[in-house]
């Protein structure tokens, strides 16, 4: 069960294995992007190119899926960024369990944005849980983790992309481990839990009161979704890629900065913002000197 990107190397890591997939359960085809298109998730798009059966069902909820799912009595159900609750019946379903794969070190970064949080909040270290599932989110017992550093250059879709295979990887490994008895599954300390909530585009207009070095780790970890963005007048600029600079400044928070014509400025809460990546009304994601080329922002003027 899984549906975006994340889900694809863990996908084709168990088609790779030894064990048999029954059934691949992924979200409904949807329409995405400007033109509101139809797509297929990334998930079914894989599984049709490996000739494994496909169901994409509304609800979960529903007597022809139960039937369906028990009629394959399967060893495990394997749940990878699936996108929809899973009942205490569903879960029941596997004579083994349901295991899912969680892109943090929990109980760290419970729920839906684990991969963003970790990078927005600093954090050097996150990685991969593989955890036998339970009604409540990301509650379940620890199966195994796999640990990876965070760069100071990693964006969102960097740690993903590493993630996404790590997990694929852990995931066939946990099964083996149940397979041959070796695995004991460990309760999570719920007193350390933290919670990683969903992000959307509204939350991703720069405050120019934090700091530097916060707002950089923003920006990285909502890129490339859902993104950062700024107001210049009525023009609104997303942001893309952006370094700290240490000073002390007179200036507002969100004031441009006098600086070379290649270069782009902006007080912060504390230092200033040096904007390296930009987009603007030509919608197009620029290197900043070539984005000031065409469009001009003074020194003084203001960011909001």
């Amino acid at each position: 069960m899984g549906t975006p990107e994340f889900a694809v190397p863990s996908l084709k890591a168990l088609h790779e294995s030894r064990h048999h997939i029954a059934l691949v359960v992924t979200q409904p085809d949807r329409p995405k992007g400007r033109g509101r298109n139809v797509i297929p998730p990334p998930i079914k798009t894989i599984a049709s190119n490996l000739n494994l059966p496909i169901i994409q069902p509304q609800s979960l909820k529903t007597k022809d899926f139960e039937d369906l799912v028990t009629g394959l009595k399967p060893d495990f159900i394997t749940v990878v960024a699936f996108g929809q609750i899973l009942t205490e019946n569903i879960l029941s379903f596997p004579r083994l369990g349901t295991i899912n794969v969680h892109a943090s070190l929990l109980p760290k970064y419970r729920g839906p944005a684990p991969i963003n949080w970790a990078i927005i909040n600093g954090e050097h270290e996150t990685g991969v849980t593989t955890m036998l599932m339970e009604k409540e989110l990301d509650t379940g017992d620890i199966l195994l983790t796999a640990k990876e550093p965070i760069t100071a250059q990693d964006t969102a879709l960097d740690l993903h992309d590493r993630l996404s295979t790590i997990g694929a990887k852990l995931l066939v490994k946990t099964i083996e481990a149940f397979a041959n008895d070796t695995i004991q599954p460990t309760p999570q300390d719920h007193s350390k839990a933290t919670y990683a909530p969903m992000l959307n585009k509204t939350n991703g207009r720069l405050d120019w009161e934090k700091p530097a070095k916060t707002l950089e780790l923003f920006i990285r970890g909502m890129t490339p979704w859902p993104g950062t963005f700024t107001f210049h007048e009525n023009n609104r600029l997303k942001i893309f890629k952006a370094r700290p600079v240490s000073k002390n400044l007179p200036e507002s928070p969100g004031t441009v900065l006098a600086s070379f014509p290649d270069e782009l400025e902006i007080a912060t809460g504390e230092g200033a913002l040096s904007i390296l990546e930009i987009q603007g009304p030509s919608g197009k994601r620029l290197a900043i000197k070539d984005f000031l080329h065409g469009y001009e922002l003074k020194a003084g003027e203001m960011l909001k």
